[in-house]
């Protein structure tokens, strides 16, 4: 079953690149704007429960759509490009098998069985 979700993010991932090439702006955009989201690991400077706080807000998909939506209704590139990042991040996280963070640690996440601190 892991092979197959995994496979089922890729394809979303597939997606986003279609849709990133609809958006008209430059292809280095893509890989430069992709490993942004990452940012909100620093959240875990302060502690665990911060740290997947903020994890968790720039990895939860929902968001990612809102924003692309919002964009889309407005007519905004802009916001259409930070959902559709957003989006692409979070989908190539799952396909490698991170997802969401719990509050107690990094390593114990939605995707994962059990925490490893």
């Amino acid at each position: 079953m892991e092979i197959l979700i995994q496979i089922e993010e890729l394809i979303m991932f597939l997606a986003c690149v279609y849709l990133f090439s609809r958006l008209n702006y430059n292809w280095w955009w893509f890989p430069a704007l992709l490993m942004l989201p990452d940012l909100g690991m620093l959240g875990y400077l302060g502690d665990s429960t911060l740290g997947a706080i903020t994890y968790n807000l720039v990895h939860f998909r929902g968001i990612a759509v809102i924003i692309g939506i919002l964009g889309l209704v407005k007519q905004n590139r802009k916001w259409m490009l930070i959902g559709l990042i957003l989006f692409a991040h979070a989908t190539m996280d799952r396909a490698i098998g991170t997802g969401l963070k719990y509050f107690d640690g990094f390593w114990h996440t939605s995707l994962s069985t059990e925490s490893f601190l």
